[in-house]
């Protein structure tokens, strides 16, 4: 993957509104001035201004509780997880969490230079306050949206998108793993009226 500066990844799309077509255009510009300085037969890369998908989650047992964040980066075109990170982070809401597992995959893809990313989350009100159709009243998340907008600006195209829970799985299964091995006691059984529970 090439990193592409964003005055040039906008003035591409400009030029080809399809991605294929702008990825096909800079492996050829690349092999020809490859060509050029006489390393034809160097490979060239698989994705060259690729999209990738990042996939976060944040819960705690408690609200507030015992806090963990997971994030997935994935490469689409190859099928292949690049990076995984999850990790406790105290006693926070799940709201923090979601926000902070964000925050932590951020980071993670900033490494990659994608030029395109698109961040997949199953916090329907951390999704909406990014797209700018809620605020952000309350006063330990606005850090935290700062943050991510700061974080935004290194990608030349970035996109919030709300998935289900059930299609968020392998994200959750992180947090779910880091609080069991922190020793996080787990979720209570909801009561079942008319009967006792241990």
């Amino acid at each position: 993957m090439v990193y592409l500066p964003p005055s040039i990844e906008r003035r591409l799309q400009e030029l080809f509104p399809q991605l294929e077509d702008r990825e096909r255009f800079v492996a050829e510009a690349l092999a020809q001035a490859m060509e050029n300085l006489g390393v034809a037969d160097a490979a060239l890369p698989e994705s060259v201004g690729g999209t990738l998908h990042l996939f976060t989650d944040g819960g705690s047992r408690g609200n507030p509780g015992t806090a963990a964040i997971g994030a997935i980066l994935e490469d689409p075109v190859r099928g292949e997880v690049l990076k995984e990170h999850a990790e406790v982070i105290g006693t926070e809401t799940n709201n923090v969490a979601e926000y902070r597992a964000l925050i932590a995959g951020l980071k993670m893809a900033q490494a990659f230079r994608p030029n395109r990313l698109i961040c997949h989350m199953d916090s329907e009100l951390l999704v909406k306050q990014l797209n700018g159709e809620y605020q952000v009243k309350m006063h330990t998340l606005q850090p935290l949206f700062g943050e991510i907008q700061h974080l935004s600006q290194d990608f030349p195209d970035i996109v919030f998108q709300y998935i289900p829970r059930e299609d968020n799985y392998r994200a959750d299964a992180l947090v779910n793993k880091a609080l069991n091995e922190a020793g996080a006691p787990k979720r209570p059984l909801p009561p079942v009226q008319g009967t006792w529970q241990k």
